[in-house]
């Protein structure tokens, strides 16, 4: 686990160099010894980095090694920051008088004195570390020629019996559909597709069996597997070898320019398929992509990759698509299980439940649910030993021939990210099983442990949702929830991919785990990380002899009868305890103690205060009380000037909250009669300030309404005119209005993605300042009555992607139309009308872009209102007002929907609901009223 150890020595690193800059005159004594292990580590970082690409391999001397000089990492970052924070409160301490100032002095020199020793002893641990290296020669040893080739773990995937091959037939048919369409047309361009997705998902046996069915239909064919160093001149011979259907041996001395002249020559004239399996990297690509000849033959190129990054750079935008691969479905997942087991489709009745749990474990992975399969088929067909199999998956199972060898294959993925990747990765090891894990949330305990570093002005989150997203391009977090724009707000890791997590973790001490089932307690030396599930057992004591006044991250979910006093927890980075409902408050006591802390999230429904102390807490960035009491904060939060989002429920603004200039979200503040509006004015102040949620609980008897309003509408002006992206502005009384902002908010917030409101309040029109909003992505308004005027001016947002448009009524005269020149980016349109007006009327081009639908329908309208002009919705919702129509109406309603919805090009998902069922009219009354009408 070298990965690991190279991003704590980075950070280590960074500090020994801040101490030898501003520091320095501090360290009166010790700078030589500093300047010493600063040099000692970045040479040893130099070697780790490199070993982290042979992590693998590495022998048990290395490991050994490379294990001590982490634990001497840890210590040493530990050892800086008790002195920085021994240093900071000593020199902070006010000393007014003669005697005090003494006393000051002393203990800044007692505090120097400990330092001092303390880094002559870490100095001597890394001269042993030195020394350690030069002696068994570590450097040397690493990088010599290995004799010993492993055996491709892939290779099983080339040559798998089509009768073993389940859920296969529909990917299969749907890549060749694709492959072979406009293949004997009169233009005939080349062709690239890309599978991607990731580890054990049978990217490989999908590719191969393609390469099977289309034999006949090329005049050459190359299928060649990638590793993640390849050698490229291998490759290419492969490629030339089967393209030209004859062993070569006399380019064994062409260089790469020679072969890739060669393999062009052959395909020039040729249709021909060529499959690049695992691609790793472009560049390994760019060059193989050199040797194939873009003819218009109706040649195809497939590459498979776990890299959706990867997949779209080797494809082109005109001629190629990505094909996502999918898990196998439950049924199909089913039947590869009882295959393997039992050589037939079916599953013991006794064994179905045990099976289920088994399957919903391997998340439909081929390889997953094979490995598993094996290992059962040599066990007695028992429940009980079945039972006992599914517990064990990930702990004791490990030592299973099958186990490692999937975890060989799905290691690939892991092995093949930058040393700062696998770091963030490993971080994910400490949430438990299926656990749905929030973006920001993640990316900000990354920041608060050190894992995130810049040397320039770029933003930590800004990197950190590039390390993100990276992960998730490269298959290794699998996405739960998407947003309007496409960003992924959450994802969860395959519980495969987390039994390797918690392998690497135990394995590096990166993290110690308590309280899972399946997972066996392994306590380290010292504890770095601790996470303690709850969920899954009740009535589990923490072993007292656990060191853990070392620990970096607390991380607990669910009820903890009892917790270690939040003192012995020194160094502590990262607080994050969730539904902990009963905990007492004396837990947090001691909060104000932890000086280190940067991330501090308390999901506890029982905590109703935070200690007076809070602003001790010099290091916090994140203050996220979830689903607390809490409604006041201290006033001593003020003083927390690095703090960078705040979040409490229904929170009181406290006085000076102008003070906190690094916020960038707050939310969500209450603003009552007792709001202070010196309060509202400051927020003006807070210039980073990015997402702003406030809940407005004034009405017009309150007499500090105005006053509260116009300090409010000052301060938005002032935001707007900075850096505000996102307001969500509710009301939670029906008669709590927000008419201030129709039409005081001057200039507009031109940097503003998303605004939301309340729904008790309706402007009366388009407020002026949105008609100017260039970059607003997400807008959730309530407008009474919608006109016509309205749909133009926010039709006319250029860069609008999503839409809540809320009424009590339309105009009734005519449908409001919906121009092709409106809405040009619109994704989502979700229209909500109280009362049946005539609705709205889509022209052919409007809402070029628009994927998801949901309007109300009056029943007795009619059903032409143009979905038949909306070709890319791909989900429709209706809402059929039945008030004065009758039951067969509806019906006819609904079939006419059914029927025009099957029309459109991508057969839009549908669902239809009904509003006023108790208002429908029996068929007798509907035909009474026609003939009065018809008479009159």
């Amino acid at each position: 686990m070298v990965s690991v150890l190279a991003g704590v020595t980075t950070s280590v690193i960074s500090k020994l160099t801040a101490l030898l800059g501003e520091e320095y005159a501090k360290l009166k004594g010790v700078h030589r010894e500093v300047e010493f292990m600063k040099d000692e580590l970045s040479s040893m970082n130099a070697l780790l980095q490199r070993l982290a690409d042979v992590d693998c391999d590495l022998d048990v001397q290395t490991k050994e090694w490379s294990s001590q000089v982490r634990e001497m990492s840890y210590d040493i970052e530990d050892c800086i920051d008790d002195f920085m924070k021994s240093l900071g409160q000593t020199e902070m301490a006010k000393s007014p008088g003669l005697v005090q100032s003494v006393v000051q002095q002393l203990k800044a020199l007692r505090v120097r004195h400990q330092i001092s020793s303390q880094i002559q002893g870490l100095k001597a641990r890394v001269e042993d570390a030195s020394k350690r290296r030069m002696r068994y020669k570590l450097d040397e040893r690493t990088f010599e020629p290995s004799i010993l080739r492993a055996i491709d773990p892939r290779l099983p995937s080339l040559y798998a019996e089509q009768d073993g091959l389940v859920g296969i037939d529909q990917p299969r048919d749907e890549l060749i559909k694709c492959l072979m369409e406009g293949v004997g047309s009169s233009v005939q361009k080349l062709k690239v597709i890309s599978i991607a997705g990731p580890g054990g998902l049978g990217k490989t046996t999908l590719a191969n069996e393609v390469y099977r069915k289309l034999e006949g239909q090329f005049q050459c064919r190359a299928f060649v597997s990638l590793s993640q160093q390849p050698d490229v001149s291998k490759i290419l011979r492969n490629i030339f070898s089967q393209v030209c259907q004859q062993e070569l041996p006399s380019t064994d001395i062409w260089d790469e320019g020679k072969l890739i002249d060669a393999i062009r020559e052959v395909l020039k004239n040729k249709r021909y398929l060529v499959i690049i399996d695992d691609v790793w990297s472009t560049q390994a690509w760019k060059i193989i992509k050199c040797s194939l000849f873009l003819n218009d033959l109706g040649s195809r190129i497939m590459t498979t990759t776990r890299s959706i990054d990867i997949a779209k750079s080797c494809c082109s935008p005109q001629q190629g698509c990505v094909y996502e691969i999918k898990p196998l479905t439950t049924a199909n997942s089913k039947s590869l299980f009882a295959k393997r087991i039992f050589g037939s489709g079916d599953i013991c009745p006794q064994l179905e439940e045990v099976s289920s749990e088994i399957l919903k474990k391997c998340a439909g992975s081929p390889l997953a649910i094979l490995t598993i399969a094996s290992l059962l088929a040599n066990k007695d067909v028992t429940n009980e030993e079945w039972e006992r199999v599914y517990k064990s998956i990930g702990s004791t199972m490990e030592r299973d021939p099958g186990v490692e060898e999937m975890r060989r294959i799905l290691s690939l993925s892991y092995d093949d990210l930058p040393y700062h990747l696998k770091t963030c990765l490993l971080y994910l090891s400490i949430f438990p099983e299926d656990y749905e894990i929030e973006r920001d949330r993640l990316i900000r305990r990354w920041i608060a442990e050190g894992f995130i570093c810049t040397d320039g002005g770029q933003d930590l989150e800004e990197i950190g949702a590039c390390y993100f997203n990276d992960l998730i391009n490269r298959s290794m977090l699998q996405p739960v929830k998407i947003q309007y724009d496409g960003r992924v707000d959450s994802c969860r890791v395959h519980d495969m991919i987390l039994d390797l997590l918690k392998s690497k973790s135990i394995e590096a001490n990166f993290a110690t785990f308590f309280g899972d089932q399946n997972q066996k307690l392994v306590l380290q030396h010292k504890i770095r990380r601790l996470s303690l599930n709850y969920y899954s057992q009740e009535h589990i004591m923490f072993p007292s002899s656990a060191i853990i006044s070392h620990c970096r991250s607390l991380s607990i979910v669910g009820y903890a009868e009892k917790m270690h006093s939040l003192s012995k927890f020194r160094v502590l980075r990262v607080l994050d305890i969730e539904n902990g409902e009963d905990m007492e408050s004396n837990c947090f006591e001691h909060l104000w103690k932890l000086f280190h802390l940067q991330y501090l999230r308390l999901n506890v429904r029982s905590i109703s205060a935070l200690p007076e102390q809070l602003g001790e807490l010099q290091r916090l960035k994140t203050l996220d009380m979830g689903w607390t009491k809490i409604r006041k904060i201290p006033k001593s939060i003020v003083q927390l000037e690095h703090l960078t989002c705040l979040r409490v429920r229904n929170l009181e603004l406290p006085e000076g909250i102008g003070n906190l200039h690094a916020l960038q979200e707050l939310s969500d503040i209450k603003v009552n009669r007792d709001s202070l509006a010196s309060s509202l004015l400051e927020l003006g102040s807070l210039s980073k300030l990015r997402i702003l949620g406030l809940c407005w609980c004034l009405v017009d008897v309150d007499s500090n309404k105005e006053t509260l309003a116009d300090n409010l509408v000052s301060s938005l002006r002032r935001l707007g005119r900075l850096n505000l992206r996102s307001l969500n502005i509710q009301n939670n009384y029906r008669y709590s209005r927000i008419d201030f902002l129709l039409d005081s908010w001057f200039p507009s917030p031109h940097l503003l993605q998303m605004f939301q409101m309340g729904m008790f309040y309706f402007f009366p029109r388009v407020p002026a300042w949105v008609a100017s909003l260039d970059n607003l992505t997400y807008l959730d308004i309530n407008i009474n009555p919608v006109q016509e005027e309205a749909l133009e001016i926010l039709g006319g947002l250029p860069a609008l992607l999503v839409v809540w448009l809320t009424s009590r009524s339309a105009a009734p005269e005519q449908r409001l139309v919906v121009s092709s020149n409106m809405f040009i980016s619109l994704k989502e349109f979700y229209f909500t009308c109280w009362s049946n007006g005539a609705g709205l009327m889509f022209e052919a081009g409007a809402m070029p872009r628009l994927e998801k639908l949901r309007v109300p329908f009056d029943a007795g309208s009619g059903l032409n209102f143009g979905i038949q002009h909306l070709s890319s919705l791909r989900n429709l919702s209706v809402e059929i007002i039945c008030m004065g129509a009758t039951v067969r109406e509806v019906e006819e309603l609904e079939e006419a929907i059914r029927n025009t919805a099957d029309l459109l090009p991508n057969c839009p998902a549908l669902e239809i609901r009904t509003w006023d069922d108790e208002h429908l009219m029996k068929e007798e009354q509907g035909k009474a009223e026609e003939e009065i009408q018809t008479s009159g």
